[in-house]
């Protein structure tokens, strides 16, 4: 019996890092064992539900927060064919601990092989995170030399405005209430960036995009009164697609007014709405975007270090979602260090 450590949270609000017991004689003979040795924190959607947002469909306690990880495989079912031991690779959905069980079938839902030795393990963690601002940038469909707004620079933020520079975005604007974080954005190649609060927020949009309001726009921060304020600054025809979770309806929208008159396209952009397995334009399988993820951390084309700002242990995980939950300007990227237990 292997013990295994993992991170959950019994009752809202209320994290702790437990030990259970995994019997790995029972490994299904379709998965993988993987030790782990990074787990990424989504904040927004993990709090939102260790919190116990009513929105939240089927919520309910023991929740066991954490779908991003990067591990090394210890042992493989029988009808494993194209892991070995010792690979590196990448885990989605299996939580925060320091064991997985996960299956390699059906292959597009699975575990995923790291293979470029020029990766670096914590920056892979953020994989399975990263997919979803590859597909809320891949459902706008954005043309060379249109203008793009990323609407919330944090993790997610960061990593769609890097996209949309690959894509083509010109200019590539973003906005977020944070200066560190626009200062960031600036960094990972943004043109312009703008703070929400300003009076003269929109006008300043509408001056750098020629008077016409940005052509696409990606809404992180799952804000509704954001995306009431994106629709003020959205060109006419324009496009926002839908990458934040908007779970609180607190902000009233008028939708003849500033939907259906100037012909604006709202695009759902939940990672559950993409293909299973053949990958489309605009719409692309879980797996082909991890392997076009891999392949700009790989050349050096999407910086990942630079959103990691926290590598704490896991025994410290009280502290941090305390921390998430609570602070006014909580740290941006936190991944947890497994090995960090073992050294302990």
């Amino acid at each position: 019996m292997l013990s295994v450590k993992v991170i959950v949270a019994r009752t809202a609000g209320k994290v702790a890092l437990e030990t259970i017991e995994l019997d790995e004689r029972k490994l299904p003979d379709t998965h993988i064992l993987v030790k782990t040795r990074y787990s990424a924190i989504s904040a927004g959607t993990e709090c939102a539900w260790i919190s116990g947002n009513s929105n939240n469909p089927g919520q309910k306690f023991p929740f066991y927060p954490g779908y991003s990880a990067v591990g090394e495989v210890v042992q493989i079912g029988k009808d494993v064919k194209n892991f070995a031991v010792g690979d590196s690779v990448i885990v989605p959905r299996g939580g925060h601990r320091s064991y997985t069980m996960t299956p390699v079938t059906p292959v597009w839902t699975g575990a995923y092989k790291l293979s470029d030795s020029r990766i670096n393990l914590k920056d892979a963690a953020l994989t399975h995170i990263a997919s979803f601002p590859m597909l809320g940038v891949r459902k706008l469909k954005i043309q060379l030399g249109e203008s793009v707004m990323i609407a919330g620079l944090g993790i997610l933020g960061q990593i769609a405005l890097q996209a949309a520079k690959y894509s083509g975005a010109a200019p590539l604007l973003g906005c977020d209430f944070s200066p560190e974080r626009r200062e960031l954005a600036l960094k990972l190649g943004a043109d312009a960036v703008f703070d929400p609060q300003e009076p003269d927020f929109i006008e300043k949009i509408r001056a750098a995009t020629n008077g016409k309001g940005v052509s696409a726009v990606v809404e992180v921060t799952g804000k509704a009164v954001a995306l009431k304020q994106a629709l003020g600054y959205t060109a006419k025809m324009g496009r926002i697609s839908l990458l934040g979770c908007t779970r609180v309806p607190d902000c009233p929208i008028d939708f003849y007014r500033d939907v259906h008159l100037p012909g604006i396209t709202l695009i759902g952009a939940h990672t559950s709405n993409r293909p299973a397995n053949e990958s489309r334009p605009g719409e692309w399988s879980e797996h082909d975007d991890y392997d076009a993820i891999l392949k700009f951390l790989a050349s050096g084309r999407f910086d990942f270090a630079s959103l990691i700002h926290k590598t704490p242990s896991p025994a410290d995980c009280t502290q941090v979602y305390d921390t998430l939950l609570n602070a006014p300007n909580p740290p941006m990227g936190i991944v947890f260090d497994w090995s960090l237990l073992e050294a302990n």
